[in-house]
């Protein structure tokens, strides 16, 4: 699977290779028997990726061929050595990919880290790293009173690291694959370990990443904090938050994770703990290895919303059903075409146009759940919706008005009411006047925020105007006083669901 995505990542690397004509390029080839400042061609190329980088200026581009590049170094905001420092707003950029091209750090033998290891990457002030493996980097310990976040990369500002693999990456503390507010985009995080905090990464934002494989004894096996969009996040493992700890994620898929119970973990949210938020997200088959979480295997104290998980979450579009794989065992989590999650998202909460394959994100009118977007769906409905009043997902029920109240079905689905019931419909009751306005009411569902308009003239165009937005749907009847409709009117109405 891995060679696999090494060539996705290479695929996708080459669109990224633009070169900017005001900018000067430096270069840099690791089997280079001539190198000479400033780096401006082949013949002259640089040995190590820091002295190019120390020999550019801010706007400059480095290009770095195939090798592996695990000499040179420069200390940066702490004692912690690193292979690469990028303190410019340069770019640094591989020719070929992160399959033939590493960054590789230095762990101590027998203990990791400590004073003499060798951080792969730190980048601040806007600099940009692109298509490289970050491995065997390390970091300081509290014993050599270094900074012993990031063993991977170290972000100490907003920086990007676009389509790089991160492996095999040790933090004493925090991030074993990468640490502090920067964005990785279309990177894969694996095997990467931290003793106390985010085995793969602190405090990132993650746009279409991996997280396989990554662990740490405290907080946030895969992830902890930050911001993780179209992300699959597998088979990590923490004492809390086997997954994800703490944080914010959006269309995720959260697989086969593990909270364990051993000291200094409580051994629960085997897929997240303790997050702010998540949002159209699948979190299934998990494990919390203390039996008093047992029941919270894949979430603790996290509020779901418009995700696949068990136990049923209690907020808007929340299901419980398998989300349906389609190859578990073999670890693809692409959706099958029955699966519950098509169509099952909240549009709002889609943060990318694209998956994480890099295909259209919304596809069938509604985004699915899950990082991934089944691409060919049949119907515009949520499958999970139709299957649970019985209708076919094949489309042919979609405009059907299967209960005779004039709504379809899909308007049914947009409404949250029943299809199987004419009397579960979005529908005007009338209206009450007294001195305070016009009271309109009006059958409703919780879940539903509702948009309600006011025309006098229906001869002109457009006759409705907007009256209230975002207004809370309550279960059963939904109320909102027009305090303007004063006088004997007329005053015509209507109302609708606000997607």
């Amino acid at each position: 699977m891995m060679q696999e995505y090494y060539l996705q990542l290479a695929v996708s690397l080459v669109t990224l290779l633009t070169i900017n004509a005001s900018a000067a390029v430096l270069y840099v080839d690791v089997n280079s028997t001539n190198a000479t400042p400033p780096y401006t061609n082949w013949s002259t190329a640089a040995v190590t990726i820091q002295d190019a980088v120390d020999a550019a200026v801010n706007g400059d581009q480095v290009l770095v061929t195939n090798g592996v590049y695990r000499t040179g170094g420069r200390l940066s905001s702490d004692t912690t050595t690193n292979r690469v420092a990028v303190t410019k707003a340069i770019t640094v950029q591989s020719i070929n990919g992160p399959a033939v091209t590493v960054i590789e750090g230095y762990q101590v033998p027998g203990t990791t880290n400590g004073f003499s290891a060798v951080r792969c990457v730190y980048l601040a002030n806007g600099a940009a790293l692109l298509g490289f493996t970050l491995t065997n980097g390390a970091t300081g310990t509290t014993a050599s009173g270094t900074i012993w976040h990031g063993g991977g990369i170290l972000f100490q500002t907003t920086s990007i690291v676009s389509n790089c693999v991160l492996t095999c990456n040790s933090a004493d503390a925090g991030g074993g694959g990468a640490y502090g507010g920067g964005t990785l985009i279309n990177c894969s995080l694996s095997n990467n370990w931290a003793r106390l905090y985010g085995g793969g990464a602190y405090g990132s934002t993650l746009n279409s990443c991996t997280l396989i494989g990554n662990a740490t004894r405290g907080t946030g096996g895969g992830a902890l904090g930050g911001t993780l969009n179209n992300c699959l996040i597998v088979s990590n493992s923490a004492g809390d938050g086997g997954g994800v700890y703490s944080g914010t994620l959006n269309n995720c898929t959260v697989i086969g994770n593990t909270a364990t119970s051993a000291p200094p973990g409580p051994g629960r949210g085997g897929g997240v703990s303790s997050l702010t938020r998540i949002r159209n997200c699948v979190v299934y088959f998990n494990i919390a290895t203390n039996p008093v979480y047992s029941v919270t295997s894949n979430y603790w104290d996290s509020p779901l919303t418009y995700c696949c998980s068990g136990p049923l979450a209690a907020a808007a579009g929340n299901i419980t059903n398998a989300p349906l794989f389609a190859d578990q065992v073999g670890g693809d989590y692409h959706l099958q075409s029955n699966s519950p999650c098509i169509n099952a998202g909240k549009n709002a909460y889609a943060t990318n146009s694209t998956d994480l394959d890099g295909d259209p994100r919304i596809v069938g009118s509604t985004v699915d759940i899950g990082a991934y977007e089944f691409q060919t769906p049949s119907s515009i409905l949520s499958y999970a919706w139709a299957q649970q009043y019985s209708l076919p997902t094949d489309g042919s029920a979609d405009y059907l008005d299967s209960d005779s109240d004039f709504m379809n079905n899909w308007q049914e689905w947009i409404a949250g009411t029943d299809p199987t019931n004419s009397l579960s419909v979005l529908r005007l009751l009338n209206p009450t006047n007294d001195t305070s306005g016009v009271a309109v009411s009006w059958q409703s569902v919780s879940g539903r925020s509702y948009w309600l308009e006011r025309a006098t003239d229906l001869g002109v165009f457009p006759a409705f105007s907007l009256l209230r937005s975002n207004i809370t749907g309550q279960i059963g009847t939904t109320s909102y006083t027009d305090t303007n409709a004063i006088g004997d009117g007329p005053f015509f109405y209507r109302v609708g669901v606000q997607q």
